[in-house]
């Protein structure tokens, strides 16, 4: 493995770590600042928001930066921002540096994931990019659950002393081991966003937004479905999580190797396919505990085998564009995110039992199928109109 590919791991590391720890931190951030788990809910809003502003705006503003130079200044951010909720004086400081610590998230994947393919040995363009989201997966496996840890048996300030110093390590790592790539031809702003003004651009953020949403209308909710359906103890659930994370890396790696074997488009839809039927399984089967620990290993498994596939796809279609498309895929994961967990809710609040939100994720996985056909019909057309 490249050590270059190894420094943009880490830095999938940091975001993986400063997304999700928040989700097993929260009950001690509103104790400490004194305000309501749902109002210190907005602070996982708050971060989201910065990834979704943060991915297009500061891709542009460092386009023409060379991508090493842009990546350290991404490192940095990533570093200080955190840090700065280790000092936050109260819930309006900490609410603004969740906020700041979202901003470069989208940007450093976007930019991460062009510099990756790059880097990679030819026909390995989709491995080395799930290379870097491995970072984000080995998060949900170890690191979530050593900062969550840190938080609740000490002080959840620690756990961003944690996430500062692995952002440290990951601005070392890209200074010492990444090599000075030459930068692209000079594209201005204007032609960048001509990408999306093309149909296939909004295609593919709709199979992220929507496709996607089908893992985290399942995530969202894994905790009570756990509990109460599959009839596992409160404190079994973090151990459980593990297989989950341990899914993730798997799928990870899988979905990569798939995508530089067989075409991008065809990969992220027969994947949403196996998603589908995978939610279906966990809808009906989940009241066995044994069932339910093998699905959630492999729920978490084909969500992320998703991700490098949909990047490749994403990265050959944004032809001069390639960093900032690749940016707003990252703020498409995030809409996925909480629609996913909005709409996962919705049959929750109308009384149905825990294992219902999984119907939501495999109408959402489906509504990605059906607009990833599109995509290739279209693709079809237009190699046609070529040929003529």
């Amino acid at each position: 493995m490249k050590k270059s590919l190894i420094a943009l791991s880490l830095g999938g590391l940091t975001i993986g770590i400063t997304e999700f720890v928040m989700m097993g931190l929260l009950p001690d951030i509103a104790s400490d600042m004194k305000v309501s788990i749902p109002v210190a809910g907005y602070l996982i809003s708050s971060y989201a928001l910065g990834v979704v502003i943060g991915a297009p705006l500061l891709v542009i503003a460092g386009r023409n930066y060379a991508p090493k130079k842009m990546l350290l200044i991404l490192a940095l951010m990533l570093a200080v921002f955190n840090a700065l909720s280790i000092i936050a004086p109260d819930y309006n400081v900490l609410f603004a540096s969740r906020f700041l610590s979202g901003l470069p998230h989208g940007a450093f994947f976007g930019v991460g994931a062009v510099v990756a393919s790059r880097l990679a040995d030819k026909g390995k363009e989709a491995q080395a990019i799930s290379i870097m989201f491995a970072g984000l997966t080995i998060a949900n496996l170890i690191g979530v659950p050593i900062g969550t840890y840190i938080g609740h048996h000490f002080i959840w300030r620690y756990t961003f002393i944690l996430i500062a110093i692995v952002g440290l390590l990951t601005f070392l790592a890209i200074y010492f081991w990444m090599p000075n790539l030459e930068k692209g031809e000079s594209v201005n702003m204007k032609t960048q966003l001509q990408f999306f003004k093309k149909t296939e651009a909004w295609l593919i953020i709709g199979i992220t937004a929507i496709g996607f949403g089908g893992l985290f209308a399942w995530i969202s909710y894994i905790a009570p479905l756990l509990i109460n359906v599959s009839k596992f103890l409160p404190e079994d659930v973090s151990s459980i999580l593990i297989l989950a994370g341990l899914g993730m890396v798997v799928g990870n790696f899988v979905g990569g190797k798939l995508a530089d074997k067989y075409s991008p488009a065809p990969t992220v839809l027969a994947l949403l396919f196996v998603m589908v039927l995978d939610l279906l399984m966990v809808y009906f089967f989940s009241f066995n505990q044994y069932i339910s620990l093998f699905l959630t290993f492999l729920t978490g498994a084909i969500s992320f085998s998703v991700i490098a596939p949909i990047q490749m796809l994403m990265i050959k279609t944004a032809k001069d564009a390639e960093m900032i498309a690749s940016a707003a895929l990252q703020g498409s994961f995030n809409i996925g995110n909480a629609l996913g967990a909005f709409l996962g809710g919705l049959p929750l609040a109308a009384g149905y039992n825990f294992a219902s939100p999984n119907l939501i994720g495999i109408a959402m996985a489906m509504t990605g199928m059906i607009i990833t056909f599109i995509l290739m019909r279209l693709h079809r057309k237009q190699v046609q109109l070529q040929r003529i």
